[in-house]
């Protein structure tokens, strides 16, 4: 099976009620593991590549590789997605590589770390929505700021008028909203509740956006058994709670088709490596570390694909060809202008 569109996907996600898990990869071995999982599961999926990424393992290394899962796994939907795009121009090399689905992230400027105008996102988020449809490419924007409550603010909060406005305004296939969520593993120095995570909100943005596909950043639930297995071989990690999964899956039930995770498998991959290095240091062959590896992520990846919903659905439906898919943007067969419910 070809690598498909991320609307397609997400599209289907929506039919069947389900969220669709965006596993982050830098190398051979984490799309080895997700695939593995997905396999298993029989799953849909989407892997995403950052920028970072992007530059650690080089373009066509990556692309190749995920080129070369979708080959091996003709069975599973695979969607190519990039993570976090901060420019017009790191979309579109990511399009010309063949990447089926974008992300810009126009909630900052292109450093990454400075907050944009709306109108700036708006603007720049709109050129690449018009480039990608073109050819058939998914995009999702951003609106709000991640970085968790407790250290940023209500203020980058995504408010609902603004996310209604903002789907209007670009015709984004998906939109990241930010409720309070963050990147990395030291997301909250508590179990999460209303009082941090803004669910509300998000529900409030899916009764406004009723066909917009929702997209959870910074959903790694960082699972205490994870962390314990990196301390218990020679680490220390910090107490920290992630996002709870009844929380996520509180999130699909309204309206949220994209859930992002990597810090997850971060941690198995770590543990595992850690295990082997503690328990037999005269180990060097990297072959006797990266096999439990890859293989203690494969079991995180499997565990989220079935708590998210999306196992057993890769037969569900048949691969849309990409020019099928920019035709649809064209002809208004994809709509892209969301239908606004009432406050």
């Amino acid at each position: 099976m070809p690598l498909v569109s991320m609307r397609q996907l997400l599209d289907e996600a929506a039919k069947g009620g389900y969220g669709v898990g965006a596993f982050n990869v830098n190398d051979m071995e984490q799309i080895q593991a997700i695939m593995m999982a997905a396999k298993e599961t029989k799953s849909p999926v989407i892997v995403q590549a950052s920028r970072g990424a992007r530059q650690f393992a080089e373009d066509l290394y990556l692309f190749k590789l995920i080129q070369a899962a979708a080959e091996l796994n003709p069975e599973i939907p695979i969607a190519m997605h990039q993570d976090h795009g901060n420019s017009f121009e790191t979309c579109k090399s990511a399009i010309e590589l063949g990447y089926t689905s974008v992300m810009m992230d126009g909630s900052l400027k292109e450093d990454g770390k400075t907050p944009s105008t709306f109108d700036e996102n708006v603007a720049v988020t709109k050129k690449v929505v018009d480039y990608a449809h073109e050819r058939g490419v998914t995009v999702e924007g951003e609106i709000g700021v991640l970085g968790g409550v407790e250290d940023s603010g209500l203020e980058h909060i995504t408010d609902p008028d603004q996310a209604v406005e903002f789907a209007e305004r670009t015709g984004v296939d998906a939109l990241a909203i930010a409720i309070g969520t963050s990147h990395g593993a030291y997301k909250f120095n508590k179990k999460p509740d209303g009082s941090v995570l803004k669910m509300d909100v998000l529900i409030a943005i899916h009764k406004r956006l009723p066909n917009t596909h929702l997209v959870m950043h910074g959903s790694s639930s960082v699972p205490k058994d994870l962390q314990d297995i990196v301390n218990k071989y020679g680490g220390k990690l910090k107490e920290t709670w992630g996002v709870p999964v009844e929380e996520i899956q509180l999130g699909i039930r309204n309206g949220v088709r994209k859930v992002n995770v990597d810090t997850d498998n971060r941690l198995a991959i770590t543990g595992a490596i850690r295990k082997v290095l503690w328990e037999t240091p005269e180990k060097f062959d990297p072959r006797d570390y990266m096999k439990p590896a890859r293989e203690a992520m494969k079991k995180v990846v499997a565990l989220r694909m079935t708590q998210f919903g999306q196992a057993s659905h890769a037969s569900d439906y048949s691969p849309i060809p990409i020019t099928e898919i920019a035709k649809g943007y064209k002809d208004g067969t994809l709509t892209t202008h969301p239908l606004v419910a009432a406050k």
